[in-house]
Parts: C-alpha cells; structure tokens; sequence
C-alpha cells in the first residue's frame, strides 16, 4: 500500500513540474539544454577518463573545468534573463547575454593558459 501511494505522487510531482516547465519561455528553455549538454560533456569526459585513464591530467581537467565553468555561467545568465526575477529586473537581456560572453571568453583563455 505504501509503495502505491509514493508512485502516485511522484507521479503527481512529475506532471505538476511539466505543467510548469511548458509556461516557460523559450529562451529560457533553449539556455536549459545549454546547461545539460555541458554537464553531460563533463560526464562523459569524467567517464572516459575512469575508462582509458588520465595520462595528460591538464587536458582532462582543463576539458572538465571549461564544461562546468561554462555550465555555471549558463546558469547565472539563466536568472538573470529570467523575467520573473525581480533582482534583475533593470538589466536588460543584451546586457546580460554580452556579461556571459565576455565571461566565456576569460574562462576559455584562462583553460587554454592552464592547459601549458
């Protein structure tokens, strides 16, 4: 009977957090899959290096740093594009999206440094 009633309801969650997830914008779902696709790079990556090994350890870790950096920085620009957050509300999208690239880039020439 238990084991009923906790199927139901995450049943009943599920449906709930895709009614939601379907109002939103799609800008924001487009950022959403920006944000999966790199943390499933950084998986397979972490993945692959238990496999074969780690022999160059810079590039393995420069290639995961660069995928969850970016991941991060796909997120904050996620909020801030976020019309429903009132913090970020002056802030134009432009704004934003030009903070995340420039952002992007230090992070990038910072992983191509570290790299040697």
């Amino acid at each position: 009977m238990g084991k009923s009633a906790t199927t139901n309801d995450a049943r009943a969650l599920f449906q709930s957090l895709l009614s939601a997830y379907s109002a939103t914008p799609t800008n924001l779902k487009i950022i959403d899959i920006y944000i999966v696709f790199a943390v499933v790079t950084a998986v397979i990556q972490v993945v692959y290096m238990a496999v074969v090994g780690s022999f160059p350890f810079n590039s393995f870790l420069s290639g995961v740093l660069s995928c969850v950096g970016t991941a991060v920085l796909a997120v904050s620009l996620r909020i801030q594009v976020n019309k429903e957050n009132k913090e970020f509300k002056d802030l134009p999208p432009e704004r934003a999206f030009a903070d995340f690239v420039l952002c992007n880039l230090v992070l990038h020439l910072v992983i191509m440094n570290f790299l040697g």
